[in-house]
């Protein structure tokens, strides 16, 4: 019986021993997150990226290592968004027009001339409509953290200083690959030419395309002023980006970290819109000693958003007018109280 019971209690000893070592194991298993973009090294959204990395790093406690990529070295939007997919990358910060294609509700924020300030954007897309459509894109594959921001696009071009549709006429102007912005463009005269971005300036400097379109941040950081002379401040799009990350990668993070990436995503997200609205004024007026920058009076702003207003009834069925109805009255919400 002695003989039994010190098996017995060998054998328990040696199970909670295992089951101790296997649970050390576990807790001091790493991760790495590969992240990356397509904007340069110089831009807020990659300062944004070094404060998460710097944020993930120490509060994990060096469990999970941030690999940071810019310049599109791992591709464009689209291509990175699919790497998600197969788990080839962890993380990619896209705007939110190369989303479209995956989880097409998210053209709603590619409606031109739909948010009238920064603020209102932030109202809506740290809100429910825009936790709503986050948690779309784990439908396809993808964790949708935070949105973070790339700005109000605006138009350069190598033709002529623009003021009012009738001056687009006919110019070849590169968007993104997204149908909304094609059309958008068309209604106000040009002819919009879909590229990759990692494209774009070689597009320009042999002529291919006439202009594009960005926020001045990105206008001014790739050096579009070598090879486009014009500006003018459309603010035609507000364009978020979405700090996003593999569901697959993101499912497999124990608990505590999954809130580790998520508060660093959070306070990453205050830091890159501060940064981007600060950096886009400053850029802005570093502009205008270098090319011709034109601000539009409200009158001839008033020009470019009536000659658009046709795509929100073209893409209502698309995007769901009752989403466009929620978006637009939480922008009346917002500016009823502000």
């Amino acid at each position: 019986m002695k003989r039994v019971v010190a098996f017995l209690v060998l054998s328990v000893l040696v199970i909670a021993a295992l089951f101790a070592g296997g649970q050390e194991e576990s807790s001091e298993q790493t991760y790495t997150i590969t992240a990356g973009i397509g904007l340069n090294d110089r831009s807020a959204q990659y300062e944004s990226l070094e404060s998460f990395k710097e944020i993930v790093e120490r509060e994990s406690n060096g469990r999970i290592s941030v690999e940071l990529y810019h310049s599109s070295q791992l591709g464009d939007d689209r291509e990175m968004m699919e790497a998600l997919q197969r788990g080839e990358q962890e993380m990619t910060c896209p705007s939110t027009a190369p989303i479209v294609p995956f989880v097409p509700e998210f053209g709603v924020f590619d409606l031109p001339f739909l948010f009238p300030s920064n603020e209102a954007a932030d109202y809506v897309l740290d809100g429910e409509v825009g936790q709503q459509l986050l948690d779309r894109l784990s439908d396809v594959g993808i964790k949708g953290l935070v949105y973070w921001e790339n700005g109000y696009r605006h138009l350069t071009n190598s033709v002529r200083a623009v003021r009012t549709p009738a001056d687009v006429s006919g110019m070849k102007v590169r968007t993104m690959e997204n149908p909304m912005h094609l059309d958008a463009w068309r209604a106000m005269g040009a002819n919009p030419t879909p590229m990759a971005f990692g494209e774009l300036f070689s597009a320009m400097q042999q002529g291919v395309v006439d202009g594009q379109e960005n926020p001045w941040g990105t206008i001014y950081l790739q050096n579009f002023p070598e090879v486009q002379g014009f500006a003018t401040d459309t603010g035609h799009v507000y364009s978020p980006f979405v700090l996003m990350i593999g569901q697959g990668f993101w499912d497999n993070l124990p608990q505590d970290l999954q809130e580790v990436v998520m508060d660093a995503a959070i306070q990453a997200r205050d830091t890159n819109r501060e940064l981007n609205r600060r950096y886009n004024r400053e850029y802005m007026e570093q502009l205008k000693e270098i090319m011709t920058v034109v601000e539009l009076t409200p009158d001839e702003r008033a020009q470019f958003q009536g000659a658009v207003r046709s795509v929100y009834a073209d893409y209502a069925d698309a995007i769901g007018q009752d989403l466009i109805e929620a978006v637009m009255e939480k922008i009346e919400a917002f500016q009823s109280t502000n």
